[in-house]
């Protein structure tokens, strides 16, 4: 038996394999089971076509099914190109099996296309079975080299060996990598003069070639790359790389010229002076360039200082410590230069690493000084005015010029001080004393001023620091002056003396406590013993009668020379208690008594005169305050009279309380007249408020008449009270009532035996709590 299919190759060199169905052919394709199965498939070779191919439609192949029946064989193809994207490149002749090419190819974007063949009877049944059509897109040359960056960038060390490799420039071509179509090849089309660098032609990396190079002779190199397809016999593209010089410290720092001159103001210390110019030919603002001076002689003594200026390279002098015109006028230095960076072996020495530098002073005109700021002196407490305290004088270190020195107080706080303009002679004014609120810790501060007569005039302020000798011109003062001793020795019988003194130490204590010498009968009743250096002890010797008793004593302190001063103490001698203290009551009135003085009486009764008079004033004005309040009473006595019995918290009564009420008003309620605005009650609070209008009195007050009648029955008829006392009670009541106050009536609530009738007799507005609380 033979093939079940021929391949018919009408138009191109090779063949495909599959059917394909024409345009208008049925949607799909059925196999059907026949009297006999297909044993091998229809097989087509691949077939090649050039991308680019113009003349379209072009034929690829004609492809034949042997099983042609009597009515023909229907051919169709389907995959991408066809019925896929992209759609449109390729189609079939259903009839004849011829596939043409509709479109141009581009390898770039399809290398190669695979499809499926059908052939299939007019009834559509298959007559083979489907089988793959591969159609392969031959390149071509269409495509230029591209580098994979425009401008490439490296560095390399100045002086760098030939061979050294600076970078390795990339580019690619779209072109079919198995066809000379990418082959690339790379090329210095420029780099100037020099020939410095060389690329590998297929590895594209840049090399130096030669030595010598030179930041400082040429910083960068641009070069101008090439690269070529066909193996550098096709299509071309161009790219630019950028090669820059890093600086190495191969030349040193030179001086401008060989000397500097310059000057300074004399006393003028940390300013400027000058500066000393160098030229690097290394990278500005490394450390290649930056340079480095030092002073090597000429200033043993370090007067000046050189530094750096980082952004000109300069080397600025400056004064370290303030010159002196009259002492030294001229100095000559010499300063050395070199880079912060150690220099490169090879590179050569600078011949102008030194320099002179010449600096004048100018003399101007300096301030006075004193020598001894500050000056302390001592004047003892006290001394007279005119009294010497110092010379206090200043020096003006201009000893080329002539000039005179005048002298001021500049501060002195006090006013203790005059000084003499010209020769500084400083004398007290004034007596000097403690204490003072001008004296710090016993010293006196003032302040000197100096001045020359220079145009213009320079000054100096010198401290004058003077200390206040303590004198010993106060006595102690005996504290207390007076106390209460029990009159028995050894039970209580002694009382504790102190001092104080107004002198400092050491004028002050301690302290020497004695009996007068002039009255030696006192050593048989008393005793005075040392406590501290502040206090002592007076003692009872013998049993004393009650009563005050005065003391000369003689206190005396422990200055130079001590003082000394005679005072009495006032003693009061109380009976002895159990515990060898005063009896109750007795202590008090003691001390009340003992030791007042004319200053004291004064003083207490002066205080006793002040509080009448506040006391008076305060009387006054409560009783202003009780006159308005009772005519304001009077003046609202339309007001029912019951309602006004109704302060429960009145403490008044007595017969010095007779403000409280007025009780003719009581008596008489139908002389009062009514009033459009009422005044406020008395027994109201201050800030509760009035009723509109007044109330309608009752026809008959009778219950206040007749309770008011028994008060004062009661009152007149005892002659044991004052009248009108009991008058003045204002919590009545009801006479033999047997209920609690009303406030009862909240707290007992629950209490269901409680018998509230009585309330009816009470009047009208009881009458109404009756009702409420009544069976």
């Amino acid at each position: 038996m033979g093939p079940p299919l021929l391949l018919a190759c009408l138009l191109a060199p090779l063949c495909a394999r599959g059917a394909s169905t024409a345009p208008g052919s049925p949607p799909s394709w059925r196999q059907h089971e026949g009297p006999r199965r297909v044993k091998r498939a229809w097989v087509i070779p691949p077939i090649s076509v050039s991308e680019n191919h113009k003349r379209i439609p072009h034929l690829l192949v004609q492809i034949k099914s042997d099983k042609q029946q009597p009515g023909g064989v229907i051919y169709s193809i389907k995959g991408p190109g066809v019925d896929e994207e992209p759609l449109g490149i390729f189609s079939i002749d259903k009839f004849s099996g011829k596939v043409f090419l509709n479109a141009m190819l581009d390898r770039e974007e399809n290398d190669r296309f695979r499809l499926k063949a059908f052939a299939l009877d007019l009834g559509g049944v298959t007559l083979e079975d489907p089988t793959d059509l591969e159609i392969i897109v031959v390149d071509q040359n269409d495509n230029r080299p591209l580098f994979r960056q425009d401008v490439f960038t490296g560095r390399v060390v100045e002086g760098a060996e030939p061979g050294t490799c600076v970078m390795t420039v990339e580019a690619t071509d779209a072109d079919d990598p198995e066809t000379d179509n990418a082959a690339l090849r790379f090329s210095i089309l420029e780099q100037g003069a020099g020939g410095m660098f060389s690329i590998n032609a297929t590895t594209g990396e840049i090399c130096t070639a030669r030595p010598g190079l030179d930041r400082e002779s040429v910083g960068v190199y641009n070069l101008t790359l090439q690269a070529a397809d066909m193996s550098g016999d096709g299509l071309t593209t161009t790219a630019t790389a950028v090669i820059y010089l890093e600086d190495i410290n191969d030349n040193a720092p030179e001086f401008t010229k060989e000397e500097f001159s310059m000057e300074v103001e004399e006393q003028a210390a940390g300013v400027d002076v000058g500066r000393v110019l160098v030229h690097d030919k290394d990278l500005a603002g490394s450390p290649n360039w930056l340079a480095k001076f030092t002073i090597l002689e000429g200033d043993p003594e370090g007067a000046f200082a050189i530094h750096t200026d980082p952004y000109t390279n300069d080397g600025v002098l400056s004064v370290a410590k303030p010159l002196d015109h009259e002492v030294r006028d001229r100095f000559q230095l010499t300063v050395s230069v070199q880079n912060q960076q150690p220099l490169e072996p090879e590179a050569p020495g600078s011949p102008r690493a030194l320099a002179t530098v010449q600096v004048r002073v100018r003399d101007v005109n300096e301030a006075p000084v004193f020598r001894e700021n500050p000056r302390r002196v001592s004047v003892p407490e006290g001394a007279p005015p005119g009294t010497p305290v110092t010379t206090y004088t200043a020096s003006d270190p201009d000893t080329r010029q002539l000039q005179t020195l005048s002298y001021a107080l500049l501060y002195d706080p006090a006013g203790w001080l005059q000084l003499d303009p010209h020769s500084g002679t400083i004398r007290t004014k004034r007596e000097l004393r403690h204490p003072s609120a001008f004296l710090q810790g016993g010293w006196y501060i003032a302040l000197v001023l100096a001045r020359d007569d220079a145009e213009p005039p320079l000054s100096a302020t010198g401290t004058l620091s003077i200390e206040i000798l303590e004198v010993n011109d106060h006595a102690p003062l005996l504290q207390p002056p007076a106390g209460v001793v029990c009159g028995r020795p050894g039970r209580g019988g002694s009382l504790l003396l102190g001092a104080t003194d107004d002198d400092r130490p050491p004028h002050g204590a301690p302290f020497h406590f004695q009996l007068s010498p002039q009255h030696p009968q006192l050593a048989r009743n008393w005793s005075i013993t040392r406590f501290n250096v502040t206090h002592a002890v007076l003692a009872v010797l013998v049993d004393l009668p009650e009563g005050p008793y005065s003391l000369p004593l003689l206190l005396r302190d422990s200055g130079t020379p001590p003082r000394e001063q005679q005072q009495l103490l006032n003693v009061s001698v109380c009976p002895c208690g159990r515990d060898g203290t005063c009896e109750d009551g007795v202590l008090a009135a003691a001390t009340a008594t003992a030791g007042i003085t004319l200053e004291a009486l004064l003083i207490i009764l002066g205080s006793s005169i002040l509080l009448l008079l506040l006391a008076l004033l305060g009387a006054a004005r409560v009783r202003g305050r009780h006159r308005a309040l009772r005519k304001g009473l009077l003046q609202r006595s339309r007001d029912d009279m019951r309602d006004n019995i109704l302060n429960y918290d009145e403490q008044g009564g007595g017969e010095e309380d007779q403000d409280a009420y007025d009780i003719n008003q009581l008596r008489h309620p139908q002389l009062l007249q009514p009033r459009a605005k009422p005044p406020m009650r008395r027994d109201a609070p201050l800030r509760s408020g009035t009723p509109s209008a007044p109330r309608k009195l009752p026809s008959g007050p009778s219950d206040i008449e007749d309770f008011i009648n028994e008060g004062l029955e009661a009152a007149d008829s005892d002659p044991s009270v004052p009248p009108y006392d009991t008058a003045l009670i204002y919590d009545y009541e009801g006479s033999g009532s047997v209920a609690s106050p009303l406030s009862s009536i909240v707290s007992s609530l629950t209490d269901e035996d409680q018998d509230y009738d009585y309330l009816s007799e009470w009047g009208p507005r009881f009458r109404r709590l009756a009702d409420l609380y009544g069976q």
